[in-house]
């Protein structure tokens, strides 16, 4: 059955971590919609096990994750198409072009003034700035003049040979103003909507200052599908802030997600509560997320309020050591609460460091630094991707 996107709250792709349990708790937590992560359509081709997996994730999370936008990247015209095929039966619907719908109040929330309603979605990658993307020729190396005919082919190719819409998300174009153009050219080919991540993009300093939003209000006024505004947002009053200026039909966040993954809703949770919930979705959708995964779910979770803690890097290393889902629950209800309980009490640290009886005896391995981070905490991935929102 067909089933409506409401652009309002977006989850941005991001790599490795738009995995189907944290975007079934995103969206049990305010977000409209989820992005699977980027995926290519010549793996999807060619690599049986890729393919399934991703298969699997969006299979398991049809119910629980709310509507998902899957996302791909690419310059081939024919391989897209056919790698998208691959997985579009699992979209949540089939259906035609966005339509505007009648001006709502969101439920619980402030109005955000209009939303919009597209049916189910496929969505091209123009915003990867990481160097595979500039080596493999994809994502925002494909935003040059010299490959805009291609990037309109690509669109209009999905377009048309999809039952289902197709977007775009995008990065900006040098010069700023040509950005204007080239969504112009986009809607032209096909898409349905369009979300501007208003940065340059850059490999090595993936947010050079604040996104630029009076280019995302001047793209608004100047075309007619919907645009989703990405950047900017810390805070649910960002959230307000950003689309009252731009009047985007939508707002999109990605890594202030990772920390607070109750963003939509206004609120902060508890930091081990939350652990301790996604660890739950972890166990409804299994083999949808690897453990390196997880773990960095989980140190997202705990970091994000209590990275100043004298014990936050012992809790790191910890769970670095974690073996399994039920070893990282044990961590968290034993030597997390000890320690939160320890450093409002004003206990010693030394008192609880030595303490391992909450965790499982097993001879753990201590992976190597260079295996498990890349020196900001983030897991170093065989494609060379790190955990940005494109």
């Amino acid at each position: 059955m067909a089933a409506n996107l409401d652009l309002r709250y977006i989850a941005a792709p991001m790599v490795n971590q738009s995995d189907t349990p944290f975007r079934a708790l995103v969206h049990q937590h305010g977000a409209t919609l989820t992005y699977t992560e980027m995926l290519k359509p010549a793996r999807l081709l060619s690599d049986p096990d890729y393919l399934a997996f991703h298969r699997r994730a969006l299979e398991s999370g049809r119910v629980s994750t709310g509507p998902v936008v899957v996302q791909v990247c690419g310059n081939d015209q024919d391989e897209m198409v056919r790698g998208v095929k691959t997985v579009v039966d699992l979209c949540d619907g089939i259906g035609n072009v966005p339509h505007l719908a009648a001006a709502t109040r969101i439920p619980t929330h402030p109005p955000l003034c209009f939303f919009f309603f597209v049916q189910s979605d496929v969505d091209l990658n123009l915003g990867c700035p990481q160097d595979i993307a500039r080596e493999e020729h994809f994502g925002a190396y494909l935003l040059g003049k010299k490959d805009w005919p291609l990037v309109q082919g690509i669109v209009s190719s999905l377009s048309r040979s999809l039952s289902i819409p197709v977007s775009a998300k995008l990065r900006l174009c040098s010069p700023v103003s040509s950005t204007l153009t080239l969504a112009s050219n986009l809607q032209a080919s096909g898409a349905a909507f369009l979300a501007l991540h208003a940065r340059h993009p850059s490999a090595r300093r993936r947010r050079q200052g604040a996104a630029d939003l009076s280019v995302v209000k001047a793209l608004v006024e100047s075309v007619d599908i919907p645009i989703i505004s990405n950047g900017n947002v810390r805070t649910w009053d960002d959230v307000l802030r950003n689309q009252d200026f731009t009047g985007a039909s939508g707002i999109m966040v990605g890594e202030t997600l990772l920390g607070n993954p109750y963003l939509f809703e206004g609120t902060i949770p508890d930091p081990v509560s939350v652990s301790l919930e996604y660890l739950g979705l972890c166990r409804m959708h299994p083999g949808t997320a690897t453990l390196k995964t997880i773990q960095t779910h989980i140190r997202h979770f705990i970091e994000h309020q209590c990275r100043r803690c004298s014990w936050f890097p012992r809790f790191r290393t910890r769970l670095g050591q974690c073996a399994s889902l039920e070893d990282i629950e044990t961590l968290l209800k034993v030597k997390v609460r000890r320690w939160r309980g320890s450093s409002s009490s004003g206990m010693e640290d030394a008192e609880v460091i030595d303490d391992d009886a909450g965790l499982k005896e097993r001879s753990l391995r201590l992976l190597d630094d260079d295996e498990v981070s890349d020196g900001y905490g983030t897991p170093m991935l065989e494609n060379r991707l790190t955990k940005v929102s494109d």
